[in-house]
C-alpha cells in the first residue's frame, strides 16, 4: 500500500504546527510570569545573524502554505510578515491550520510525479518531482524553523522539552 502525498504531509504539518503553538503558549506564559518584556521573546535570535522568532515562524508557516498550495495546484492565501506579538504569531499559525485542513487529499494527487518550480527574490528553484519538492525541501525547511523556533524559546529559559516539540 502506498503512501499519498497528502498523508505524508498535511496531517503531520498540522500536529507540528499544533505543538508550535503551545511552545508559544509556554513563551508566553514563561515571559508573563518572571515580568520579562514579551518583545525580548518575539525579537529574540539564536546568534546575531540569525533571524528572530518572528521571522522563523513566518518562513515556518509560508513554506508550508505556499508549498502545499503548490502540490495541490491551488492559490495559497497571502500573509504579510507583519507579526509583532505572541497573539500575532498564534493567529498566523492557526490561519495556516484552518487552511490546511481545508485541502481536499484529492487535489494532491498526482502531485509526487510532477515538476515543481518557483523563485524567491531572485533564486529560481526546480524539483523534478513533487516528490522531491516535499522530502527534499518543504518538509527540511519547516522542521528547520520549527525547532530553530523552540531552541530560541529554550536558550532564553523557557522550559521547554522533547514532549513539547514531539506531542502527538
Amino acid at each position: 500500500m502506498s503512501v499519498s502525498m497528502y498523508e505524508m504531509s498535511v496531517p503531520m504539518f498540522i500536529t507540528m504546527l499544533e505543538n508550535l503553538s503551545s511552545i508559544l503558549r509556554k513563551g508566553e506564559r514563561f515571559a508573563e510570569k518572571r515580568k520579562i518584556d514579551k518583545d525580548i521573546f518575539i525579537n529574540a535570535r539564536l546568534i546575531a545573524d540569525m533571524r528572530p522568532l518572528t521571522s522563523q515562524i513566518q518562513i515556518g508557516t509560508d513554506m508550508i502554505r505556499l508549498g502545499v498550495g503548490r502540490l495541490a495546484n491551488i492559490k495559497a492565501p497571502s500573509y504579510k510578515d507583519n507579526e509583532k506579538t505572541f497573539s500575532d504569531l498564534q493567529r498566523r499559525i492557526s490561519k495556516t491550520i484552518t487552511f490546511l485542513k481545508k485541502i481536499n487529499p484529492k487535489k494532491m494527487e498526482g502531485s509526487e510525479n510532477i515538476e515543481i518550480k518557483f523563485s524567491i527574490r531572485s533564486h529560481e528553484f526546480k524539483f523534478k518531482s513533487g516528490k522531491d519538492y516535499l522530502t527534499k525541501w518543504m518538509i527540511p525547511h519547516f522542521f528547520f524553523h520549527v525547532t530553530t523556533a523552540y531552541n530560541i524559546l529554550r536558550s532564553n529559559g523557557v522550559n521547554l522539552g522533547k514532549r513539547d516539540y514531539i506531542k502527538f
